[in-house]
């Protein structure tokens, strides 16, 4: 019985933790493009029926109407940008190889401007790194991002 309850627990604890993760990326998202003049970012949050994860590989969307130079067939304001991130809380595993292949493969089915992914640790703060388009030199699918700002432009 006791062996039972430490596996629910971990469980809730994950989820717990999963949900302040994706409060924070917005929490850090929207402070630092606060005194933006540019439009302003709308974020879509995927959640699970009982308010857990949901399955599929991003966590969170950032997305604003672009109102940059009109391609053919569209006027000013009709397309969107969008900004895919993934989220991980506490001791979460980093994303694999597959993870990157398949946010790659939803970038280039949505046309994402950019996938992020958002770490946050309690005491720690959130960090972003940004996916690569292919792995470079062995460095990995993520480089870590120092103005955030310059995304969200």
């Amino acid at each position: 019985m006791r062996k039972s309850l430490e596996y629910k627990s971990r469980f809730e604890l994950a989820g717990y933790t999963a949900k302040w993760a994706v409060t924070m990326a917005k929490v850090c998202i929207r402070q630092a493009i606060a005194q933006a003049q540019y439009p302003h970012w709308h974020f879509v949050s995927f959640c699970g029926p009982k308010g857990g994860e949901s399955r599929g590989v991003v966590d969170l969307i950032a997305i604003r109407k672009d109102h940059g130079a009109p391609k053919d067939g569209t006027k000013r304001g009709d397309p969107f940008q969008i900004i895919l991130l993934q989220v991980k809380g506490g001791c979460a595993a980093k994303p694999n190889k597959e993870d990157g292949t398949r946010l790659r493969a939803v970038a280039r089915r949505h046309h994402a401007h950019a996938v992020l992914l958002a770490i946050w640790k309690k005491g720690k703060g959130t960090r972003f790194y940004s996916l690569r388009q292919r792995c470079i030199d062995g460095k990995g699918d993520w480089a870590e991002i120092s103005d955030l700002n310059a995304v969200f432009r």
